[in-house]
């Protein structure tokens, strides 16, 4: 019973978190960047504070892990990430942004769940529409930024994401080497699908 009640409020606790504003997944408490140290500093936390895009990040990484095919659609990832973000900036809008942010990150969640090993071609389509779903989101939060800081923020954000997928991809990489404790990996799919789903369900709302 009280194992239940501690998993009811857990993904109580994940939808409250994704259904939280977007000002609140910024350093800078939804101001926009107006130096280089803010606009690093803004790219560098914007990762990590945004769980939908941090469970995406990790979830690209473990898939990567899983196809064991090297870092190079983490780095496009991270990649594309950047394109979506010049794409909101350049004013180009995409319809139900938050809801496709959710939708995408479950998505990559399940497929880390089957432990899925997608071929080159298909691993390349859904990181970089994945990549380009998320940094469209992302680029709300540096509109209307000098060039400066505009530019230290992506630099930022392609360092840490890159980082964090790499060091999934890692233990990914060393996990599915021992059996016994590949459920690990379902395990962490599961999480990134329950906070996809969240997200998903928030933008609904």
């Amino acid at each position: 019973m009280k194992a239940a009640i501690m998993r009811s409020g857990s993904l109580g606790l994940l939808v409250s978190l994704a259904a939280a504003p977007a000002f609140a997944h910024h350093p800078m408490g939804g101001q926009t960047p107006q130096s280089f140290l803010n606009g690093l500093l803004s790219g560098l936390g914007h990762p990590v504070i945004g769980l939908d895009h941090l469970a995406a990040v990790v979830g690209v990484g473990i898939l990567a892990g899983l196809a064991a095919r090297g870092i190079g659609p983490v780095l496009a990832f991270s990649a594309a990430v950047i394109a979506g973000v010049a794409v909101h900036l350049a004013g180009i809008g995409l319809p139900a942004g938050e809801l496709l942010v959710g939708l995408t990150t479950l998505v990559i969640g399940g497929l880390v769940i089957v432990r899925s090993k997608l071929p080159p071609m298909l691993a390349a389509s859904l990181f970089a529409l994945a990549g380009l779903v998320h940094g469209h989101a992302l680029g709300e939060s540096i509109v209307g930024a000098e060039p400066t800081p505009l530019a230290a923020y992506l630099l930022g954000l392609f360092v840490v994401q890159s980082a964090i997928a790499v060091a999934a991809y890692i233990a990914t990489v060393a996990l599915v080497r021992q059996p016994s404790r590949g459920l690990g990996v379902s395990a962490m799919g599961a999480i990134v699908a329950v906070i996809g789903a969240a997200a998903a369900t928030a933008a609904t709302l």
